[in-house]
């Protein structure tokens, strides 16, 4: 291969006389090596295709620099590629020109260069070493532009390196001294890599593992084909140089690579760019590869994200392509922010893509099948009658039976027991609350259509997700309720549920939450309501006027002020009665 040598303190100008291949007057080169700096070293080729030769070749590497300046070797000709036409081969172990006497002229140029550079100020071509460039220097197109440009081999590179971080960096993917080489990728895609075992085995134990341990091989070239070539490169650049080397397009293979040769610093700014970049369209795609490559924290802060923003996060384009444990592990949570009918909405989406990618005809019964335990997370029971109407019932997913069984769910009371959860999902963040507002319990509270309702108001912003009832003194019982919370000023029913729930016969609460959290502001007045049907209760005496909830991990404090709601309300007061617990979030 042509190799092109570049000098960084000072570039070389060629005479543009014609180099062609009789005229050997003007093939004298212009070399100009005076006031010459230290050379930088050529890139190596990382083409797994390149002739030994190519890559600087074990000896160059090992052995270091020429130290005989007329070492040269003038294999050069038809068989390296014959005619005007002659390959030129370089070594890292080709000679440093400042060791060369400025005014000789008809030097050897390098053990491997096969390149001799004859001083301009003699005219005379009857001599052996005119003969000798004349062979060796390659015919160049016969533009007057044409430069010859070569990057030589540093000799004492060692000196110009003040640190041991800038010796390692300048070893970074260089042949010099390397004793490893690594062929990276697949296919046409393969890189050779060159490395060096000790400064690998400093940094990974797998590394130190391959090369020292019981069973170390001893093979100078390794293919790592499950390793993108992009993603090796940052890992090494990262043990040489401590440099992070990561973007969009390779952070998830970097994060595979630091992985699997256990290199947890590399890992850790991988996820800390990952979190960065953190969207809600791309949260889903970055949920999946942080379950796969067991990533917890990076897994949450996708969870996070996709509760804030749940809408944004199903419309992105990477939420059909997840997987269904994904889905499952989405499809569980109480926190997230959107409407069950949207969410299902989503699930025939996902399905009809997996449909696809199992060569599956996206028909009901094969929807339904890919779903799998997905379909059974769908809330359908919190969705409004005209909802689930409108959807899910023409679907053609879900059973005949289960669709009378839910329409029932909807449309009667007593409410019949249905293979769907029905408790509300909560899309908030945070630890739950509950304030307690009576001290003591006594027997005996009747129901006769009418209202339970109490006012209150609190000091912060707070959002009610269901109240505390209490149930019935005569042994377990099912009741029917429907709750509400009411704006006082306005009488509007800001949020409301119409649903059931069954009491062991103690004197305990029981649960009864919303459809969705209702946000309560500071120092505005509102009332909560229950409607009750079934048997006599029990009921809470010794109330409260005024409630403080602290929370424990920081010390705020949330104040409930309740106060008498004028109007019927079943007998309930501040002093006695019935909602004695309110659950909220902060």
């Amino acid at each position: 291969m042509r190799c092109c040598v570049c000098l960084f303190q000072q570039s070389l100008q060629c005479s543009p006389s014609k180099m062609a291949a009789g005229e050997s007057n003007s093939r004298s080169s212009c070399l100009n090596l005076s006031n010459s700096g230290p050379l930088g070293n050529a890139p190596p080729s990382n083409s797994a295709h390149s002739s030994p030769a190519s890559n600087g070749g074990s000896m160059g590497a090992v052995g270091g620099i020429n130290r005989s300046a007329g070492n040269s070797n003038p294999q050069s000709g038809p068989e390296n590629g014959g005619g005007a036409e002659t390959a030129v081969r370089s070594t890292p172990s080709a000679q440093n020109p400042s060791r060369q006497s400025v005014g000789q002229s008809g030097a050897t140029s390098g053990a491997a260069s096969n390149m001799t550079a004859t001083s301009s100020s003699s005219s005379s071509s009857s001599s052996s070493a005119s003969t000798d460039a004349s062979a060796a220097v390659p015919s160049l197109p016969s533009s007057p532009a044409s430069v010859l440009v070569y990057r030589e081999p540093v000799y004492n590179w060692q000196a110009t390196k003040s640190t041991v971080k800038e010796r390692f960096a300048f070893l970074f993917n260089n042949e010099v001294l390397s004793d490893v080489h690594f062929l990276v990728g697949k296919g046409m895609g393969v890189q050779r890599i060159p490395a060096h075992r000790f400064a690998l085995a400093v940094g990974s134990a797998v590394f130190d593992a391959m090369f020292n341990g019981g069973m170390a091989t001893t093979s100078t070239e390794i293919e790592l084909p499950d390793v993108e070539p992009a993603a090796f490169l940052a890992l090494l650049k990262f043990l040489y140089s401590d440099e992070v080397q990561i973007g969009p397009e390779t952070v998830m293979t970097t994060l595979y690579t630091a992985k699997k040769y256990a290199v947890p610093a590399l890992e850790a700014h991988c996820v800390e760019f990952l979190k960065k970049n953190l969207r809600a369209d791309n949260a889903f795609m970055l949920l999946t590869q942080a379950r796969l490559f067991d990533e917890p924290q990076l897994a949450s802060l996708c969870l996070e994200n996709i509760d804030k923003n749940t809408a944004d996060a199903l419309a992105a384009e990477g939420f059909t392509d997840i997987d269904l444990d994904t889905l499952v592990a989405v499809l569980e949570r109480d926190t997230l922010g959107v409407r069950e009918v949207r969410l299902f909405g989503a699930a025939v989406r996902w399905a009809d893509a997996e449909a696809q990618r199992q060569q599956l005809q996206p028909t009901p019964e094969n929807k339904r099948r890919v779903l799998g335990k997905a379909l059974s997370l769908i809330r359908f029971p919190l969705m409004t009658i005209e909802e689930f109407a409108a959807g899910p019932a023409q679907s053609g997913i879900l059973t005949d039976r289960e669709v009378v069984s839910l329409f029932l769910h909807f449309t009667v009371n007593p409410k019949p027991h249905v293979e769907f959860i029905d408790r509300p999902r909560c899309c908030l963040r945070g630890k739950e609350c509950s304030i307690t507002r009576f001290s003591q319990v006594e027997s005996r509270w009747g129901y006769s259509g009418t209202s339970d309702r109490i006012r209150f108001s609190v000091n912060r912003r707070i959002f009610v997700v269901g109240f505390g009832l209490y149930g019935s003194i005569h042994g377990p019982t099912d009741y029917q309720v429907n709750i509400q919370i009411i704006h006082t000023d306005s009488n509007t029913v800001l949020g409301q549920n119409d649903t059931g729930f069954s009491c062991d016969g103690t004197a305990s609460t029981f649960r009864v939450m919303f459809k969705e959290p209702v946000e309560i502001l500071p120092s505005v007045n509102y009332i909560a309501c229950a409607t009750l049907k079934g048997p006599d209760s029990h009921y809470g005496t010794k109330g409260m006027r005024k409630v403080t909830h602290e929370a424990p991990a920081t010390g705020t404090k949330t104040c409930f002020t309740f106060c008498y709601a004028a109007g019927n309300n079943n007998g309930t007061s501040v002093e006695d009665g019935q909602i004695p617990e309110v659950i909220f979030y902060t």
